[in-house]
């Protein structure tokens, strides 16, 4: 991609609410799907003018996945989640926002064309690598925002780099979503919403509408009892690939669902920001 094809948003005149420019802009080009807005162009001024005065500098990586998300969401849907969190975050609270992880874990998903998967173990490397860097520049604490629940081994990076004494988190717990999922009105439980469901599709309907294709309408389907999942992936539960009800998925549900998100986080930056990383 050339520079001429990317526009910053940094001097548009936007405010955020740390006076701090989020720089969250991609346009489309020629013929090919918009991509959504998922690159950050900081430049390494902005880097520097937003860490100045820090005690304790936090980023924040969106970590996504390629893969099948029924016939009406892309595959890079929970990349796209994922950044609307971080973007949110960053609009808010003082962080660097990073540009997204895109492959993942998605093993579960390999029957569904389309669908690319990475080892946990080189995933677990990539965080571990990104965090050392981040370190090397000054920059002590890293969140993982997950999009994708596939990402097992995630947790296990933060508590192995916590043992260590270093300061990482992921980000959105189940209770963050929970309560998100409360406030917006989500009718679907955190159970049922497992894949491509009302969440996925709302949160798409608000932040990226023309990547929602027709028939989510009628693509409902439920499948709770998925406990071989591990063992015999999603197609041995799902034709479509879809598990929950996008139906539901509206876009002021999505737009409620990141407001409460990026509310949760504050506990996490005071956590991390902490002398002792002391819970708030």
């Amino acid at each position: 991609m050339s520079g001429s094809q990317i526009r910053s948003t940094a001097y548009d005149g936007s405010s955020t609410a740390h006076g701090l420019p989020t720089a969250y802009d991609v346009l489309p080009t020629g013929g090919a799907l918009p991509t959504g807005g998922v690159l950050p162009t900081d430049t390494t001024e902005d880097v520097r003018t937003r860490g100045a005065g820090a005690a304790r500098q936090v980023a924040v990586l969106p970590v996504g996945s390629l893969e099948q998300h029924g016939p009406y969401l892309p595959l890079t849907t929970d990349t796209l989640v994922a950044c609307a969190i971080a973007r949110e975050i960053a609009a808010v609270h003082p962080v660097h926002l990073l540009p997204p992880v895109t492959i993942s874990c998605s093993h579960e998903h390999a029957a569904w064309p389309g669908t690319v998967s990475i080892s946990s173990v080189t995933l677990h490397a990539v965080i571990r690598d990104i965090a050392a860097s981040l370190r090397r520049s000054g920059v002590d604490a890293l969140v993982l925002v997950n999009g994708h629940g596939g990402n097992y081994v995630l947790g296990n990076v933060v508590q192995e780099s916590t043992a260590r004494g270093e300061r990482m988190a992921l980000f959105p717990a189940t209770e963050d979503w929970e309560t998100a999922r409360e406030r917006a009105g989500v009718r679907t439980s955190l159970l049922t919403d497992m894949h491509a469901g009302e969440i996925e599709t709302s949160v798409l309907l608000h932040t990226h509408p023309e990547l929602v294709r027709p028939g989510y309408e009628t693509a409902d389907f439920v499948a709770d009892d998925r406990r071989h999942l591990l063992t015999v992936g999603m197609s041995a539960y799902t034709d479509s690939g879809v598990i929950g009800r996008p139906s539901l998925g509206d876009a002021e549900k999505g737009k409620a669902l990141l407001a409460s998100l990026t509310e949760s986080f504050g506990a996490y930056v005071a956590v991390l920001t902490s002398a002792g990383g002391e819970l708030p």
